[in-house]
């Protein structure tokens, strides 16, 4: 049993970028954690302690869904991370790290155009410094849908390199989005159900199965 590290900016970050590999994870006996580190609504003009509330709720539904631990929330300011120190970012991962001693975290990618996204790719890469006996082992980005792929091109492309086939697990995922329906927009934008979906079916095909997950492989270390 291996245990794993999701590090999140915003709840449904986590699903969108890895969820049906959280659902493989745990179908294979692994124990899976999600750290979230901003709300991803309080930024809102619109948003009150209701919408904070579905938020939260949602990301507990998903984790039902997919059986992943209980979600921890750190509280950062949404979409201003950058104004917080990046040396507090790290301590909290750090603390999170000493605590779980995961042996795989999986995170955002640093080119995405979020700025909460690219805090915490740096503040993860900050946390994992290759330290004798550190217990992180693997470390992956991956791609969140109206984010990776809205940066200016050219710009810190993604480029995955690592590819995981979720076939038996994308109904799973599907239902975790679905419990982000507060999130989830209709066709043809490009955070949707709809097109998370095809996403993974793009990635499959060109690797030869009906569905997969992408990542860019930031370290393995044997």
């Amino acid at each position: 049993m291996k245990k794993i590290l999701v590090v999140a900016a915003h709840p449904d970050d986590e699903v969108l970028g890895c969820g049906g590999t959280i659902a493989r994870h745990i179908d294979e006996g692994d124990e899976v954690h999600i750290v979230f580190m901003a709300d991803g609504v309080t930024s809102r003009e619109t948003a009150g302690e209701d919408n904070l509330r579905a938020r939260n709720k949602a990301a507990y539904e998903s984790c039902v869904v997919l059986g992943a631990q209980s979600p921890l929330f750190l509280g950062f300011p949404d979409n201003k991370m950058d104004t917080v120190a990046l040396l507090d970012v790290v301590q909290f991962i750090e603390n999170v790290i000493e605590k779980l001693q995961p042996k795989i975290i999986y995170t955002h990618h640093i080119g995405d155009l979020n700025i909460d996204h690219q805090i915490t790719h740096k503040a993860v890469m900050t946390a994992c410094r290759p330290q004798p006996d550190f217990c992180v082992k693997e470390i992956y980005a991956f791609e969140v849908l109206s984010s990776t792929e809205w940066q200016t091109p050219g710009i810190k492309s993604f480029c995955p390199n690592m590819f995981v086939d979720i076939t038996d697990y994308i109904d799973l995922k599907k239902q975790a989005l679905e419990a982000y329906s507060c999130e989830m927009h209709l066709p043809p934008h490009s955070r949707s159900v709809e097109n998370s979906v095809r996403l993974s079916s793009l990635r499959g095909s060109a690797f030869g199965v009906e569905y997969a997950e992408s990542f860019m492989t930031l370290r393995i270390i044997k």
